[in-house]
């Protein structure tokens, strides 16, 4: 028999996740759609998005696939033009799409900043901003934003990657507090390591098998997605247990 829909937490509502083609944003997306929420799933890449739909439409889930450049702001518009023609709400943003590079500062090209904080920044600016116009009228609404460990720390070779990601967590805060009197939350999900590609370049010295799993950071976006009407968290920083907590 197919599993009862009235069982499922978030059955009627419906989520965006970007970066959803691999890695975190594929498990994600796969979680939302386990419990019942519609998934617009967005990224650059269209074989891969188009795999993860597939997934979750032979698991009986409903889900878009919708090819986005997130640092583009014409593309996020077409994204959202698309969200708001086929489903016109949107309960749910996760904003995880990323990405990163490595070396020493004196080392990067400015082209390299440029491109992280394109993707890493400008793309949660643009994702939220455009929610927000959809959650607002509704009085409801969660953004979960992908921050990373390093946005608190540093490490070597992670100069512009943790520019981006301490600059999303400056956004993530500013936006809590300017959506809390629409009664949407904002949060943001710090890991350290995560067994995803980009964990190769940033941290090869890291093994593998003590790495945290895309999964993992799945179900604390879950957790946070459904915390009750009148709690709200602002940051939730999971780590390998094999590593120090600070």
């Amino acid at each position: 028999m197919p599993p009862d829909e009235t069982s499922k937490c978030l059955s009627g509502q419906v989520a965006l996740v970007t970066g959803a083609g691999r890695g975190i944003g594929r498990a994600v997306s796969l979680a939302l759609a386990r419990e019942g929420a519609r998934v617009v799933l967005a990224a650059r890449s269209a074989g891969q998005l188009a795999a993860v739909e597939a997934e979750i439409h032979r698991a009986g889930g409903e889900a878009i696939a919708v090819p986005t450049d997130v640092s583009s702001e014409a593309s996020v518009l077409g994204l959202f033009e698309r969200l708001r023609g086929e489903l016109g709400r949107l309960d749910i943003l996760v904003n995880n799409a990323g990405t990163g590079a490595f070396g020493a500062i004196a080392d990067l090209e400015a082209a390299d900043l440029d491109r992280v904080l394109a993707v890493n920044v400008r793309g949660t600016f643009l994702c939220s901003r455009e929610a927000l116009k959809l959650m607002r009228p509704r009085r409801s609404g969660t953004i979960v934003n992908i921050a990373s460990v390093v946005g608190f720390r540093g490490y070597p070779n992670q100069g512009a990657y943790s520019a981006s990601k301490h600059a999303v967590m400056g956004l993530t805060k500013s936006l809590a507090v300017e959506a809390q009197a629409d009664g949407i939350r904002v949060s943001a999900v710090l890991p350290g390591g995560v067994n995803t590609d980009m964990i190769g370049d940033a941290r090869p010295d890291l093994d593998r098998s003590t790495l945290l799993q895309p999964e993992d950071i799945a179900r604390t976006v879950l957790f946070l997605i459904t915390l009750p009407e009148h709690a709200a968290v602002d940051e939730i920083y999971i780590r390998r247990r094999s590593s120090k907590p600070f």
